[in-house]
């Protein structure tokens, strides 16, 4: 385990404030499981946490940016958002197949009453938080 420096825009704690009660536990069960990751992850000592598009968004010196959010619109599901240009969920369907529902390619989509099979999505994670030195290999490494 490396000791994680976390570096958090003050203005990510404003926007979980602002998600209903129900819907603000969804996110941080969210976000715990993106800082744990990394701080498992061997070459990330340092994750900044800000806002993209007004959306929490995590992001690492080697990295491809994730982001999670809850929209209105779509008040029975939740997501965390991947580069969509990447190869990230392409492989994430390759590679997990119908363990998670995925919006083309950009995002996870979870339904408010889901089970986070939290195993594979920290897989997952841990393959966004280092893809600049994972995207050439095989199925990300996966």
């Amino acid at each position: 385990m490396s000791s994680l420096k976390i570096d958090t825009n003050p203005d990510v704690k404003t926007v979980f404030k602002k998600y209903p009660p129900d819907i603000r536990k969804l996110m941080i069960s969210l976000r715990k499981l993106i800082i744990e990751t990394a701080n498992e992850t061997d070459h990330v000592d340092k994750i900044e946490e800000t806002l993209k598009w007004g959306e929490p968004s995590y992001i690492t010196k080697h990295g491809s940016t994730i982001r999670i959010d809850w929209k209105e619109k779509n008040p029975d599901q939740y997501a965390i958002y991947f580069k969509c240009t990447s190869k990230l969920v392409p492989v994430f369907k390759e590679v997990f197949g119908e363990t998670f529902n995925y919006e083309g390619t950009r995002a996870i989509i979870f339904a408010m009453d889901d089970v986070v099979p939290e195993t594979e999505l920290k897989s997952c994670i841990k393959a966004a938080l280092t893809y600049h030195k994972v995207k050439h290999m095989p199925l990300l490494g996966l």
